[in-house]
């Protein structure tokens, strides 16, 4: 369910998608409020789940991180003991960015971000040697054109 937004919240959001760091002083002066009915808002939407975290975006490739695979899975099992392992071997595995369950005919898509083929291999061996998976089709993204984690507001 979605949560009560005003105009000025979403100003406000909008402000913290773009830099987080900024002081209450700068999102008021921004937003056209004052410090204390900011900060106020804040917290009611941080009570409310609208923000969830406080983090900041990392260069993955000056970290190393050089190759993005996103991996297309299909599988023929679809119990909940089998669906609760693959998501334990997920959440254990740093190198998944996200995850996503799929309609249609691949089942999940993994984001996995690492430092090069290579390193997708061992990812990749060690996934399949804790969970029985049919299908795995692993695709390079040669270039990233468009990443954002801020939302249409």
């Amino acid at each position: 369910m979605a949560a009560q937004v005003d105009a000025m919240d979403r100003n406000i959001l909008a402000q913290l998608q773009e830099d987080a760091s900024q002081s209450l002083d700068e999102i008021a002066r921004k937003t056209g409020s004052s410090k204390t009915p900011v900060w106020n808002r804040i917290k009611k939407l941080r009570a409310a789940g609208v923000i969830r975290q406080d983090t900041v975006v990392l260069d993955p490739e000056k970290l190393g991180l050089e190759a993005c695979f996103f991996v297309l899975i299909r599988t023929s099992e679809h119990e909940s003991d089998w669906q609760e392992k693959f998501l334990q071997a997920l959440q254990a595995r740093p190198e998944v960015l996200e995850a996503h369950r799929l309609a249609g005919d691949i089942d999940y898509i993994l984001k996995v971000r690492v430092a090069n083929a290579r390193a997708y291999d061992v990812f990749y061996q060690a996934l399949i040697s804790e969970v029985r998976i049919f299908n795995v089709t692993a695709l390079l993204s040669m270039e990233e054109i468009k990443s954002t984690t801020a939302l249409p507001l």
